[in-house]
């Protein structure tokens, strides 16, 4: 991946995350919503935006609806503060690393106090 496509993708991340938390304004967005990683085509043409919640898998599909549906405006706003050729499409995709890793540092912990009991 180009230096130059590495800074898009983090600039569209800060921003997009700013977007939504300052001005998406949907009652059905109650939960926290991250953006954990954008990756954007060569061509600047389309954007993944990968998201995450606190609510993890439960509100998922809802998240998704909300922020599909919204992705035009998401990507106007976006176009009005970032300069750029070509502003991406929006896809917001899942991102369940967060939950992932959550419960790979339980299972190790599980494992550390099976091994030690002392150390509770």
């Amino acid at each position: 991946m180009s230096h130059r496509i590495e800074r898009v993708n983090t600039l569209l991340r800060r921003e997009i995350s700013e977007l939504i938390q300052q001005e998406l304004r949907d009652p059905r967005l109650t939960e926290f919503v991250a953006v954990t990683e954008v990756d954007t085509s060569l061509d600047l043409k389309h954007a993944k935006v990968y998201i995450s919640s606190i609510s993890g898998r439960q509100e998922e599909q809802k998240i998704l609806g909300v922020l599909n549906s919204a992705s035009g405006f998401l990507r106007t706003a976006l176009a009005n503060k970032v300069r750029l050729r070509y502003t991406p499409e929006l896809n917001f995709i899942w991102d369940n690393s967060i939950e992932h890793g959550d419960h790979i540092l339980r299972l190790i912990d599980e494992v550390t106090h099976k091994d030690n009991p002392d150390n509770l």
